[in-house]
């Protein structure tokens, strides 16, 4: 079962009643973080999943609403008593931004291990299970949309195991990955688990224009997060000249991606009330969801 938190759906500024967008997933007791601007920590301390179990947090790119709450976090993060590395992930300049960052926060009790992904597709592992993929989109500075996947392997069978004379005891071995040698043969998981079968994917994109490579992105996501910063029809100038998405088009990429379900985020400041404009969405695609701060959904396997 993966936990998603949406922390904040504001765009460009935070809000007196709404943070500024970052998302929160929570898996087996770790947590990756993506996007942290200014007063991110605040939602943070009211979902009450802690500090300092936060592994990763991933930047969609360097825009001030998106990366300047890092500096303060951070500082949290080591009071909550953290001492295990902390990985920063994002695309290029992720160096720099940091280093500017942190010259005000230049002690902490941890290391940051900085990970700078390529202008190409990437794939990272970070926590057991937990596929981590990136795709470069169309926004007026380097950006990355992010897909989490969590990994499936394939069931255990019991009856081939026990035509091949395994004793129980070797099972859970076998179960986690591991080779076995019994009676001077090595007996690799490939033998007794069957398929891989599906996992849990949630995909993560915002401050870009709609891109074909997105499409299968976030093919077949159990939950696609996808900025909507106007809904008025009207604005879609203003989104092609600043590189930002309408609430229709969100909806368009979900049905094209056969997602199962869609939240909006990143709102711009103007847009007061996004529920009013959601109806229109829901014709394009009907699962779509107007994001609200610290909206949360538990989603689990299918089978």
């Amino acid at each position: 079962m993966l936990n998603v938190c949406l922390l904040g759906t504001g765009g460009m500024m935070p809000l007196p009643n709404r943070w500024l967008t970052s998302l929160l997933i929570k898996y087996n007791g770790r947590m990756l973080l993506i996007d942290c601007g200014e007063g991110t920590q605040i939602p943070l301390k009211m979902v009450k999943w802690g500090f300092k179990s936060i592994d990763a947090i991933l930047f969609t790119h360097y825009h001030a609403d998106h990366i300047a709450g890092l500096p303060g976090l951070l500082l949290t993060i080591g009071n909550a008593g953290r001492k295990e590395p902390l990985t920063l992930m994002g695309p290029p300049g992720i160096k720099k931004a940091v280093e500017g960052l942190t010259v005000i926060s230049p002690e902490l009790p941890y290391e940051l291990t900085l990970i700078e992904l390529s202008d190409l597709e990437s794939t990272k592992t970070l926590l057991s299970n937990i596929e981590i993929k990136s795709i470069p989109v169309d926004h007026t500075l380097p950006c990355l949309s992010y897909s989490i996947e969590l990994k499936r392997q394939g069931e255990f069978d019991v009856e081939r195991a026990k035509e091949l004379s395994i004793p129980v005891s070797y099972w859970n071995s076998l179960q986690k990955g591991m080779n076995i040698t019994f009676e001077g043969k090595i007996v690799s998981p490939q033998m007794v688990i069957g398929e891989t079968r599906k996992g849990i994917k949630v995909s993560y994109c915002t401050d870009t224009r709609p891109t074909e490579g997105l499409i299968e992105f976030i093919k077949d996501s159990d939950l696609f997060i996808c900025e909507g910063m106007y809904g008025n029809e009207d604005d879609l100038c203003k989104a092609e000249q600043k590189k930002h998405m309408m609430f229709s088009e969100a909806g368009l990429l979900a049905k094209q991606g056969s997602v199962k379900e869609l939240w909006l985020t990143h709102y711009s400041p103007s847009l007061t009330k996004p529920e009013e404009y959601i109806e229109p969405v829901r014709t394009i695609f009907k699962n779509t969801i107007a994001g609200s701060d610290l909206l949360i959904k538990s989603i689990k396997y299918t089978d």
